[in-house]
């Protein structure tokens, strides 16, 4: 048994932050993928006041919430650093990555919801597009330059899923004319191999969100 596990979903964003912080950082890992309309013992037992995923098992041990993982994973095994090493670049990281957290749930109630109820997820992701747009976060091949780090992957994770979401919505909040600089900094993210061998594909994120918001949005 691996002294790492990961219980995850693979349709969910901040369980694909996490992995892909182990794959950059090179640690490796067992993974458990978790239904959560079945919630497995294991989840229950490593998360029980949340029930949530994604959840870091180390030693027997567990870790809760994306971002508590990556910060964890950092402490532990330095090597392939997500953070920067200058401390007021650190600071200015957890910066970003606590704006993005700010409005991260705004992708699934923008999934799952229609109307007025959109009104409220859809500034917020404009929000995160307009301010990575005009602070300039992705003018650079990434955050810190040329590795990617724990910015890249909170802000780019949002991107990649709303590429897919908005489709399956019907609502276009991301246009890669109206946000160069962002869409600049997804195709970097995308291209990096290890980035490219574990992110779902877009078809299979589009079928199984269609069928997710179809059950819960009956009339969309």
């Amino acid at each position: 048994m691996a002294e790492v596990k990961l219980l995850g979903t693979w349709t969910s964003p901040f369980n694909h932050r996490v992995k892909l912080a182990l794959k950059l950082k090179g640690i490796p890992f067992e993974y458990f993928e978790e239904d959560l309309s079945n919630k497995s013992a294991l989840l229950l037992q490593y998360n029980p006041i949340h029930k949530k995923v994604p959840v870091l098992v180390h030693g027997g041990k567990p870790v809760n919430e994306s971002t508590v993982i990556i910060e964890y994973l950092e402490e532990i095994w330095p090597q392939n650093p997500l953070l920067p090493a200058d401390p007021y670049d650190r600071a200015q990281a957890r910066f970003w990555v606590k704006f993005v957290e700010d409005k991260a749930s705004a992708i699934p109630r923008f999934l799952f919801t229609a109307g007025q109820e959109q009104e409220k997820p859809m500034k917020d992701l404009l929000d995160i597009l307009e301010t990575a747009e005009k602070q300039g976060l992705g003018g650079k091949k990434f955050y810190h330059g040329e590795k990617v780090g724990i910015v890249d992957i909170a802000f780019v994770s949002i991107f990649y899923w709303l590429e897919v979401i908005q489709d399956v919505v019907g609502i276009k909040l991301y246009e890669p004319n109206k946000f160069p600089a962002v869409h600049s900094w997804l195709e970097n993210f995308k291209k990096e191999p290890v980035i490219q061998e574990n992110l779902p594909t877009y078809d299979d994120l589009f079928a199984a969100f269609k069928a997710a918001r179809g059950k819960l949005v009956p009339s969309a």
